[in-house]
């Protein structure tokens, strides 16, 4: 005797039912697909090549912050408030490490650094702070640092977070670890920044970015 097939059809409710826990689950995975991976502040993967060209840009502009020094010798800090153009920066260094009020100052190859004393000039902006405060910044190099990104010159390694951040930089004797970041302007910007060199460890943590305006300069 002929087998006959039999299809079991589920009444009308539970096959909306199905139809809406079908789509639902399809919903819930089409979610999960298209939400990247994002880290405490926000940042996802793909947002620092899109925005690497306009940091690049980024170059007027001014941060207030705080710089900490260790060396075996000592542990201080001083407040930094940093005006950056083009052609020209100014720089008041004021606190401990920086013996009260320092003004350090460069524009067209040119720097000088006032205080109390008096104002003194040297050739390079590192080499007239060690010569009046004992202790020198990567001042030629910190405007690109900051951003997140390397000096002029090509020998540098860069390596990135799994954002595509950048994470640590190795240049001119110095390495630089990015630790924090945070949005100025629809831009993912530096917060906070360890650099060392040898024995001498900078720890420099942005309080502030601001836009400055270039007129005046």
């Amino acid at each position: 005797m002929p087998t006959i097939a039999s299809t079991y059809i589920l009444p009308h409710p539970l096959r909306r039912a199905s139809r809406l826990v079908a789509c639902a689950a399809a919903l819930l995975l089409a979610g999960c697909a298209t939400q990247a991976p994002q880290d405490d502040s926000g940042r996802q993967a793909g947002d620092w090549d899109a925005q690497e060209d306009r940091v690049n840009d980024f170059d007027t502009w001014t941060l207030v912050g705080k710089a900490g020094l260790r060396t075996p010798d000592e542990n201080t800090s001083a407040n930094l408030d940093w005006n950056q153009h083009p052609h020209y920066f100014r720089m008041l260094i004021s606190g401990p490490f920086g013996g009260g009020r320092n003004v350090l100052e460069g524009r067209e190859g040119r720097f000088s650094l006032s205080n109390s004393e008096g104002r003194f000039e040297a050739e390079t902006p590192e080499a007239l702070m060690e010569e009046q405060l004992g202790w020198a910044l990567p001042v030629s190099a910190m405007p690109d640092w900051v951003r997140g990104l390397p000096g002029n010159n090509d020998n540098y390694q860069m390596e990135t977070d799994e954002f595509g951040f950048p994470s640590h930089l190795s240049q001119d004797g110095w390495e630089i670890d990015y630790r924090d970041w945070e949005q100025f302007e629809g831009m993912w910007l530096p917060r906070r920044l360890v650099m060392n060199y040898d024995e001498i460890r900078i720890t420099l943590v942005v309080n502030e970015w601001r836009s400055t305006d270039e007129e005046g300069q």
